[in-house]
């Protein structure tokens, strides 16, 4: 069998493609609980943040929101998306810093950095009517 890197490219979009589905379902899920908890008849809008470096695509989770919300009080709500700007700390100066192209501290030139913030992925509200 000779080697593709069509059908590399082909895995690695369809494991994308199933880790989207799995949040968008557990988006759903959490919005549902909470709803139901308020005793909500319907989810008018959900509002979303992520990170620059998260790996999750808008387009993707609208795309599996619009399939996964079908037949609930969730249906037609709007997906509202926030992205937050990566941060990066140097570890040898301490300095904050805007990630921009590459992960070395614009002040000492050290490559050793922690995230601070940009892999962040969460619902942060919904929006619902009794």
């Amino acid at each position: 069998m000779a080697y593709d890197e069509e059908d590399d490219n082909a895995v690695c979009n369809l494991e994308k493609d199933m880790h989207e589905l799995g949040i968008t379902q557990n988006l759903l899920d959490l919005a549902l609980r909470h709803a139901e908890a308020a005793h909500a008849h319907r989810i008018t809008a959900l509002h979303l943040v992520i990170g620059e470096l998260s790996s999750v695509v808008d387009d993707s989770v609208q795309f599996y929101w619009d399939f996964v919300s079908k037949d609930t009080i969730a249906e037609g709500a709007a997906l509202h998306f926030e992205r937050i700007s990566a941060v990066l700390q140097c570890h040898d100066c301490g300095h904050e810093f805007p990630r921009s192209g590459d992960y070395h501290c614009p002040q000492c030139g050290s490559g050793r950095v922690t995230v601070k913030r940009g892999e962040e992925f969460y619902l942060d509200s919904i929006e619902v009517e009794d």
